[in-house]
């Protein structure tokens, strides 16, 4: 059984908020936020698209559906987004017994460092 209020509260700390703080930036009180987090209220629509665009979730991965966080990518530049496509294709194809970095990891640095220069 998914548990609601745990997702909420692990998004929470694991940006190292507190109630209030989720309270505030969402229009609501710590109470209130802790009675979603302990399952004793279920919060309206307009809430939990605040939550997940506070947390840049999904409302899928909010309320269980879907089992893996993503990532908003609004106000981004493309050549950003580009970029974040690349890091995470590299993420999930390293090769772990490969020494040195591959032509793709030296063209993610060299993307990064003149997105950050130029910027």
């Amino acid at each position: 059984m998914f548990d609601f209020g745990l997702r909420i509260r692990e998004l929470r700390e694991s940006r190292n908020m507190s109630q209030e703080t989720l309270g505030k930036r969402i229009g609501r009180s710590k109470p209130v936020i802790s009675s979603y987090e302990n399952n004793i209220k279920t919060p309206p629509l307009d809430v939990l698209i605040k939550i997940s665009n506070e947390f840049n979730v999904s409302l899928d991965y909010l309320v269980g559906k879907e089992k893996t966080e993503t990532l908003s990518t609004t106000g981004l530049s493309n050549s950003q987004i580009e970029l974040l496509k690349i890091i995470v294709e590299e993420f999930r194809d390293r090769n772990l017994n490969f020494k040195g970095l591959s032509a793709r990891q030296q063209k993610i640095l060299n993307l990064l460092l003149i997105e950050f220069v130029t910027r």
